[in-house]
Order: C-alpha cells, then structure tokens, then sequence
C-alpha cells in the first residue's frame, strides 16, 4: 500500500455501533470502507469484538419485557413517525447507498423504497397479531389462540442492499413485540446505522434496536448467545447453510436465505424487444450484484437464440457505465476491488472453458474514474451446463446465454440446478405460462417479469439450496418466524358445584 492510501485510511472517520439508543464508538480492529466508483477510502468500520456484540444483546434483553408489554397499536405509532421520518430523510440514506455500494442513484432510491413498503406493512401490527378465537368449543368452553414474540432477534445482512433488506427484518420483528440486534455488511455500513438514528427518533426506546457492525467474530456471538432466540440471515448459500447448522445446533429459530442463479426462459413467441430491454435491466442493474438477477437466459430454439444475442449485443453497445452518483449511468461499479477481480475471473474462465465471449465488459474504462471498482456488461453465449459459469453464482454484471431446443428441456435445466430462488418466463402463449408457473421448482417465478420480487404483503423466498429454514422473508410469514403460537382453552366451572373425575380424553360433547 502506498503512503497516500495509507494516510487517508488512518485519517478517515470511523463507523461505530449503535447500543441502548446512542451511537457507541468502535475500540480495536476496523477496516476500510471504500467509495467504489473511486477506489478511495470513504471512512472506517469498527468491527464488534465479542464483549461489543453482548453489550448490545444485554441491551436488547433488558428492553424486551418493557417493549413486549406494549399494546401493538403503541408499536405500531412508532412504526408510523418511523416511516414519515425515512421518506423525510430518503436523500441522505440514498446518497450513502451509493458512496458506499456503488449502485446508480435512481436504483438505491427503488431498494430504499421497497423497505419502507416492508415498513408500511408492518404498521399493520394491531390487524397482524390478532388471534383466533372460538367461543363454546366445548360446554361453557372458549379457546383462542394468540401469537408472543420470541425475545432477543438478530438479523445478519448483505452488503448489495444496505437499506432494503435489514428492513425485511426489524420492522416486523419489533412490531411483534421482540427487541432486535443487527449486524448489516461491514462493507457498506453507514445507510443502517443512520436509519438507527430515525428509529429512535421515531419514538423506539433505548435497547429495543441495537446495530453492532463487525465480521465473523460477531456473527459466531450471535449464534452462540443463548439470550439470543432467532436468527434471520441473507447472503451466500456456504455460509446461510453454516450459519442454519450452527444456530439450530444452539437451539434458535433461523431463517437463511442464500444464493442463486436465476434463468429466464425466451420462447420463440415472446415480444422479443420488451424481452431484450426487461434482460438488460434484470441482469445488469446494480451491476448484477442481485440475488434476484437474471444471469442465464434459455433460449428456445436456435433463431430465438440468434435473434436474442444480436438484439443483447446491439443493446451493451449503449450500456452506460459509471459512478452511481450520476442517474444518466445505467450500471455502477462493484462493491470492492476483490469482488471485482472475483468477476472478472469468473469472465476468463468462462473464457477457458470454450463459452462464445459476444461481449466482453474487462476492458472498459471510466474516465476521470480510473481506480473504481468497474466493469462493463458481459455476455456469453452457447453456454453448458458443466460449466462453471453456468454452475456459480457470479454475482457480476455476466449474462450467460443457454440454447436449448424446447420449453420442456429448459424446464429440466432449471430444474436440475441447485439453487431455486427466482425464474421468469417470456412468451404470449398464456397455456405455456400457467404450465410454467405451476410446475417449476422454483420459489419465485414471472410471467413476462423479470425480477419477481413479492410486496410487502407477500413473502419473498427460494426453493432447493436458496433457502434454509421453513419460512420465507417478511409478509404473513415474518409473523409466523418472529412469534410463537400460545392456544389457550378456558374454563370457568359453575359456582361451588363438585364435578366427577372424568377418565376418559375430553372431546366436545
């Protein structure tokens, strides 16, 4: 490292934790945040040591009775004035999205904007949380059922949505009654700790939302503390797989989510432009660094194919890559310079194993942005099933075109692979589509959308290897994770009369 880089990285603010309703500075081991569109240092992230991460657990344990007791319309204000207050500073957390990820301005504004939907939906808490109720299940018998919050949660998230994804978790956490520890990506940390400060603002008490940014070291004390009770986790399928392993090992509730690889089928009948442009965004927005991005599109048939390729190929030739600060850009750069050099090693091997390189995105360069984390749009053509290519998540601005000679044969493929988070469909035959939809294995699936990600008031989740863990993210389903089902029977026998034993199992006669 040279001196200048080495100066700027001791000179740069420093990223603490937020615990028990103030701002905490880190202590010990940091590192560098970098802007990638200039490959500067931005500032420093203090990573928790584990005496940081059970601080911030004692504060969620000591604050869940208090916050628990709390009617859910109370709760549910709160979540009010925090919406008002994220739409009031939807700038600044947009502007941080970006220094730090890397993402265009007008994409980090969409990601904030579907966490406050998550938000929005959670403001439903009193409607949420009702119970069920029967009256006379038996003689002078009620029984009901009521949903209790589990306690201490932790939430564990991804560098490539900084704002969007924490709120998949903590809005609906709290809202059912449990005080929460997040621990967001120490790559881009700065958009969560700030929303920290609105929820407080909002009204949230001291200890009821804590953030401790940090790497491994805090994950491993989030899952072996036993004061802490669930674990929600977004990120790569090895570690979702070892994080599920070991927190249900330690007896807490988890919900991992990991990777994919997402294809869309193009049938020979599909509005073929509209396709084209729905790809372009799908597989290179926000530089591909999607869980939800298309990175294999099946061709059926070989002029679908051809057809496909040239259209792709004429519309890279315009792909505008550079910093996200500018909304003119179409693409970013990636998060870090070893992300980066992941892709593009990714781009010669799929060189390597004998893939068709139509477009090659390793010799693009920004200029008056030499040193940002960049690459231009890639794609490649006559793509296997061996290949590695095909095989991994890339995570990169990489499209990977497959040929296959029916709707049938694409099928099988996305069948077979590994992971079943997302797919789509393009075509007009609405017989194909219904086929498609019920008999893909695959959690998520679109119909001429390419990105079918749920609202707020469904539940988002994978199939296969994309999700370990019974329950999907947010929606109806986050109430079920974050609560526990109480069935209470009552009742109140008839005054001073002594009842015979009764031997047999009760039923409702």
């Amino acid at each position: 490292m040279n001196t200048e880089a080495a100066q700027a990285i001791e000179t740069a603010e420093t990223v603490g934790h937020f615990i028990g309703g103030r701002k905490v500075p880190g202590t010990g081991r940091s590192q560098a945040v970098y802007n990638p569109a200039t490959g500067e240092v931005a500032r420093q992230v203090a990573l928790a040591d584990q005496a940081t991460v059970e601080l911030a657990i004692e504060a969620a344990h000591a604050a869940f009775p208090a916050w628990r007791a709390m009617p859910p319309m109370k709760r549910a204000r709160i979540m009010f004035r925090f919406k008002e207050l994220l739409e009031r500073h939807a700038d600044e957390v947009v502007a941080l999205i970006t220094e730090e990820h890397g993402k265009v301005l007008n994409d980090a504004l969409g990601e904030f904007q579907r966490g406050v939907e998550i938000v929005e939906y959670a403001c439903g808490a009193p409607e949420l949380l009702k119970g069920e109720h029967s009256k006379n299940v038996g003689p002078a018998i009620d029984s009901w059922s009521e949903f209790q919050p589990l306690g201490v949660v932790a939430g564990i998230t991804p560098f490539n949505f900084p704002a969007m994804v924490p709120m998949w978790m903590y809005p609906m956490a709290l809202v059912c009654g449990n005080t929460f520890v997040l621990k967001p990506s120490e790559r881009d940390p700065s958009a969560p700790l700030f929303i920290a400060g609105l929820l407080r603002e909002a009204g949230l008490p001291d200890g009821v939302f804590n953030v401790v940014n940090g790497d491994k070291e805090a994950v491993d004390t989030l899952l072996a503390d036993p004061r802490v009770q669930a674990v929600s986790f977004v990120g790569s399928t090895p570690v979702a797989e070892a994080i599920y392993r070991t927190g249900t090992a330690n007896g807490k509730r988890v919900q991992a989510l990991g990777g994919a690889k997402n294809h869309a089928i193009v049938m020979p009948d599909a509005d073929m432009d509209n396709a084209v442009s729905a790809l372009m965004g799908a597989a290179y927005g926000s530089c591909g660094e999607r869980c939800m991005a298309i990175s294999v599109a099946v061709a059926v048939g070989e002029e679908t194919a051809d057809t496909l390729v040239g259209k792709l190929k004429q519309e890279l030739t315009g792909l505008r890559v550079g910093p996200g600060v500018d909304n003119d850009n179409d693409m970013g750069p990636l998060v870090t310079r070893p992300h980066c050099d992941k892709v593009r090693g990714y781009i010669d091997l799929g060189v390597e194993e004998g893939a068709d390189l139509v477009v090659d995105g390793r010799g693009l360069e920004v200029k008056g942005n030499e040193q940002g984390f960049f690459l231009g749009g890639t794609l490649f053509d006559r793509v296997r099933p061996d290949m590695k290519i095909y095989q991994d998540e890339i995570f990169g601005p990489v499209l990977c075109v497959v040929r296959v000679g029916s709707m049938q044969e694409a099928m099988d493929l996305i069948d077979a692979h590994e992971y079943g988070n997302g797919t789509c469909i393009f075509t007009r035959d609405g017989e194909a589509a219904r086929y498609f939809s019920d008999n893909i294995q695959v959690g998520m699936v679109g119909v001429n959308v390419p990105l079918p990600v749920p609202v707020a008031y469904h539940s988002f989740g994978g199939w296969k290897r994309s999700l370990f863990g019974d329950l999907f993210a947010y929606g109806p389903d986050a109430i079920r994770f974050y609560t526990r089902r109480k069935t209470v029977t009552q009742r109140w026998p008839s005054g001073g009369v002594r009842e015979k034993a009764k031997f047999t199992f009760p039923g409702c006669s």
